[in-house]
Formats: C-alpha cells, structure tokens, sequence
C-alpha cells in the first residue's frame, strides 16, 4: 500500500506535488483554504500563464535556495515541464522563449491540472484551513479548523508566502514552519511597483515608455534593467521596476537610501557620443520652435512638459533662447532622471514574496532537515525569480521533486 500524504496548499507547487505524489503511488489528501484550487494562477500573466521560461538557471532566482536550483532543474526542468503539460494534453506556445498555453488562457493550465487530480482521485478538500502540524510517534498529523485531524506519512507544504494574500496565501506555512523549528528568512514584497517621494506623479500617470533604470542604494548602482516603465499617481511600476523591486525592498528593510535612475533615451550612449550628437544637431535645428515644441517627438509630452518644469524652462520660450546651463539641465533630466523611493507596494499587489523558509535547513530533494517526512514546495521557501515564468517553474520543480520523494520514489 501507498504512503499517506497531505499536501497543503492547491497552488501551483501543492497540485504538481499532490499529482507526482499519486503518480508515484501515494494516497493523497489536498488541503485549500479556498474554496476551489488555483485561484492565483489565473492571475498570472494578466490572465494567460506565463508558465516557463526557455531561458533558465540559478542566476535568474534569490534567496537561500539559489544553489538548489540547478540540482533541482536536473530532476525536473523546462523540457520535463513541457512534457508533463503535454501529456495533460495542453498544447504550449513559444513567444521568444516565454512559454504559454497555446490557448493564450491561464485557466488552460489551472483546467488541465485539476482534471489530473481527478482522473488519479487525489482527496480534494477546499474550505478547509489547516490549524496545526504535529510530529507524532507514527508520523504527522494535520489538524483542520472544522476540528478533524488525521494522521500521514508525510506532510507536504505548499501553502505559498504571503504575496496576494486575498488568494489564500498569508503567511500561516511559515508559523507552522516556525513552530516545527525552522528558521523564517524576514519576507518582503517582490515583483511589484515601487512607491516614490516626488510630488509630480499625477501629471505623468497612465504613461508607458521605454527606458533603462539603474537601482542606487545609499548611492552606489546595484542594478540596471531596461524594458517599458510605466508611470502611476503614486511611483513607478512595469516590468523593469518589478525586477529591481526585491533589493530595493530589502534595503528599505534595512533603512536604507533608495533611489532609481531613470534614462529616457536608453538607445542613444554616452560612450559612444550619440546622446550628445542628438542634443547638439537638437539645438540647432529646432531652435526656432517654442520649447513645448522642442521636447514633442522626444518623448510622451505629458514626461516633456514635466522635464521642461523641472528644468525651469518655460514652455513659451524659443529654443534658441535657453542658455547652455539650462540646455545641459534639460539634457541630464533625460538621461538621468532620479527618483527617491520610500516604500514597495504591500503584500497585496506583489506578484511574488521574497524570503521564506530558510534553504539551508531542507536537503536537496526538498524534506525537512528537522523534521522526516517533511517537505516543502513553491514560494514558501527562500527562492524567488525574476518575471519570465520562473517563479512558476519553481512551483512545477520543487512540486514535482517534493511530490515524488514524499512517495518514496
């Protein structure tokens, strides 16, 4: 006879490990708090799934379990995530090596995986939330809030971080985690916009451009990313911003100075005397043109008028007009236009939480090194990705191999 095993959480991580798990023979019980199972899936990738990425490694996570990636990726990477949702019978999309369901729907993946936990009569129980963990004689007993209890083999938390918490994660895998003796790496929001000082945002919202970013921290560069900035009445957000996100969060954590370099003409180079050879041939040819006509075609007029402000150039003046301190003033607000940030979007509107349970307690299939017969998958643990479907290719991995050895395969 199978073991017995509870996995808990129906996300991502807990329903690849509750199918490996029953594939492998088990007889598995899945807890979810809500009242059905996926519910954070559908969200991502503004509802169609980016769901791996071609382009994968260790260098495109954090935390703690950073060296497990590769290890991890060996038993079960991109090429055995595109076979297993294959054979679920879910035809996948390449866009330039971001992978999608062919649907273009991430209620594809959510159907696919649910109709697999049926077909191997995986125990569902959504509504249900998990009070307790206790290690016994016998193994592990799950205790649930409508005052049932049951004992297991083997105990599988997959129950997420504290990221959109409204989808059921809040944080409570890491009290149990805490409670069986694991140390909790301090979490904080990532993947998400970052909220900033300056009191200009409003005139700029809605606006998207693209543009390169350099994260500062207490003044020194940490990192550059470039891609479509998105501006909101409150800081900056989009992809680039959510990829800096996690450091600055951290230093803000740490009290620390946060500012963002902002460069509006990332093709033209200094090094390469573009950027410069732009503003002189600039001056020469429009100089008969009003400013606000200067700066249209440059970038959003909604950004150019702001620049113009803050440069103290005033709209009405003649081109030709501006002394070269103010041209220069102008010419350094598009190449290095710095924001300070004071503080992350919270929890609720972060696409990832970083930190977590601490790596270097669990071994390299995933279990407890405190704790036999306990397992651990997806976000819970310290590891995080950059945006690209990586984070959820850890759910599919750490799932799978925490799945299959919770088994005993």
């Amino acid at each position: 006879m199978g073991k017995r095993i509870a996995v808990i959480g129906g996300g991502a991580a807990g329903m690849t490990a509750a199918i490996r798990a029953a594939q492998a023979g088990a007889s598995v019980t899945l807890y979810e708090r809500n009242d059905r199972v996926g519910k954070k899936i559908l969200s991502t990738g503004n509802g169609k799934c980016n769901f791996s990425n071609e382009k994968m490694g260790a260098d495109c996570y954090y935390g703690s379990g950073r060296a497990l990636v590769d290890a991890i990726y060996e038993t079960f990477g991109v090429r055995e995530t595109k076979d297993f949702f294959a054979k679920l019978g879910m035809q996948i999309k390449d866009r330039d090596g971001y992978l999608y369901p062919a649907s273009g729907q991430a209620a594809t993946v959510l159907d696919v995986l649910r109709y697999e936990l049926e077909r191997l009569s995986v125990s569902v129980h959504t509504g249900q939330r998990v009070i307790n963990i206790a290690v016994e004689s016998n193994g592990l007993t799950v205790e649930t809030d409508d005052q049932r209890s049951e004992n297991y083999d083997a105990v599988i938390l997959a129950c997420g971080g504290k990221a959109a918490p409204k989808t059921g994660s809040d944080g409570d895998g890491f009290l149990w985690a805490k409670k069986l003796g694991h140390r909790i790496i301090p979490t904080v929001p990532a993947l998400v916009a970052l909220r900033c000082e300056e009191d200009f945002y409003k005139r700029v919202a809605g606006v998207r451009c693209d543009a390169r970013l350099t994260l500062h921290i207490d003044g020194q560069p940490i990192r550059i990313e470039q891609g479509e900035l998105q501006w909101t009445d409150y800081g900056i957000s989009g992809i680039p911003v959510f990829q800096l996100s996690r450091e600055a969060a951290y230093a803000l954590k740490g009290h620390k100075t946060v500012t963002v370099k902002i460069d509006l003409m990332p093709e033209l180079c200094e090094d390469d005397g573009s950027y410069s050879r732009f503003w002189a041939e600039r001056w020469e040819r429009q100089g008969g043109q009003t400013m606000e006509q200067f700066v249209t075609g440059s970038v959003n007029k909604k950004l150019g008028l702001l620049l113009l402000k803050m440069a103290e150039i005033k709209e009405t003046e003649k081109a030709e007009s501006i002394e070269p301190f103010r041209r220069k003033r102008l010419e350094e607000l598009y190449h290095s236009f710095t924001v300070k940030v004071n503080e992350t979007n919270t929890f609720d509107q972060a696409q990832v939480c970083a930190g977590g349970i601490d790596c270097r307690e669990v071994t390299d299939t995933l279990e407890s090194r405190i704790v036999e017969g306990l397992y651990f998958a997806g976000e819970i643990l310290d590891i995080d990705g950059v945006c690209g479907g990586y984070n959820l290719q850890w759910a599919w991995s750490s799932g799978t191999v925490a799945g299959q050895t919770a088994a005993g395969n």
